[in-house]
């Protein structure tokens, strides 16, 4: 880690969800003052320490950061009561995509707008994360909002051939493993072992043509109370969160005007930047300095 970045105070801490669980969260404050907080929400089946270059970026900016796993993701999920430092099964466990964004997601947003409620609320959504913005009840507290590789992930966006593979994977594989198992496993290649209800419910948008937009959530509505400033990042050479991807989950904001900007890997100088790739060190004094000026109104 860059030395400059020593400046930053890192604190382990646990909040509540909405209905009481406990999630783990990692607050990141800078030494000096503090002019903005900023929430930054993960994507599925990736835990928070992929954040914490990025996060600690924001923090020597002068931003209070809180990074957290959703429920049954990372630190977030229960520990098993035998066995040194092994996660409880997952069998059992009961979650879905729409809980994230109700219970926890909704709860991140709250906790960081009590903590911190002079300073304005940026929120940082990669994939689901950015997805979330647009069901959660609170979205009105949120001042700006950066979507990053954030889209409506209907395989029928994604590029040729890895479409096909993730609607067979998904359906053919992932499905019929969750079911058996009574949950997805990581190692079927979904990333962190997945509660079962998330991964179905993953798997029912993902063969939807319009994504979640098809399901019969009331928590859409939601969409439409988000008045903030939103800009969108989407990658040139990201094969799921392409760019019709990232329009058809903006536009379900209807009461602004997002900002979906294309990056493609050699307008910063990269060989490749894929679904994963903006969150890697490298992208400091490019991609982290643009969103950082952005949230921060520079």
């Amino acid at each position: 880690m860059d030395a400059a970045l020593d400046d930053v105070f890192i604190d382990e801490i646990s909040f509540p969800a909405t209905d009481g669980y406990a999630l783990a969260g990692t607050l990141f404050l800078p030494r000096g003052a503090k002019r903005h907080a900023v929430l930054i929400n993960s994507a599925t089946a990736v835990p928070r320490k992929i954040y914490r270059g990025f996060a600690s970026y924001l923090a020597h900016r002068g931003c209070a950061v809180l990074t957290y796993d959703y429920r049954g993701i990372g630190d977030s999920r229960l520990p098993a009561m035998v066995g040194y430092n092994q996660p409880k099964s997952l069998v059992g466990f009961k979650a879905s995509m729409s809980d994230w964004a109700a219970l926890d997601v909704t709860a991140a947003v709250s906790w960081m707008r009590e903590r911190y409620h002079a300073l304005p609320l940026a929120y940082i959504g990669h994939s689901f994360g950015g997805q979330a913005l647009g069901l959660i009840a609170n979205n009105t507290e949120i001042s700006r909002a950066a979507l990053v590789a954030s889209q409506a992930a209907t395989w029928r966006l994604m590029t040729s051939p890895e479409k096909y593979r993730v609607y067979a994977f998904m359906n053919f594989v992932g499905v019929p493993l969750a079911h058996a198992l009574g949950y997805a496993p990581g190692w079927a290649g979904v990333g962190e072992d997945l509660p079962k209800g998330v991964f179905l419910q993953w798997t029912e948008w993902v063969s939807s043509p319009r994504y979640l937009f098809d399901s019969k959530l009331p928590a859409l509505a939601n969409f439409a109370n988000f008045k903030g400033e939103l800009r969108a990042l989407c990658f040139a050479d990201d094969p799921w969160a392409t760019r019709p991807a990232v329009e058809l989950l903006t536009g379900g904001f209807t009461a602004i005007k997002p900002e979906v900007l294309t990056v493609r890997p050699s307008d910063v100088g990269a060989k490749g930047i894929g679904h994963f790739g903006f969150f890697r060190p490298e992208h400091r004094d490019t991609l982290w300095r643009g969103v950082a000026e952005w949230i921060q109104g520079k």
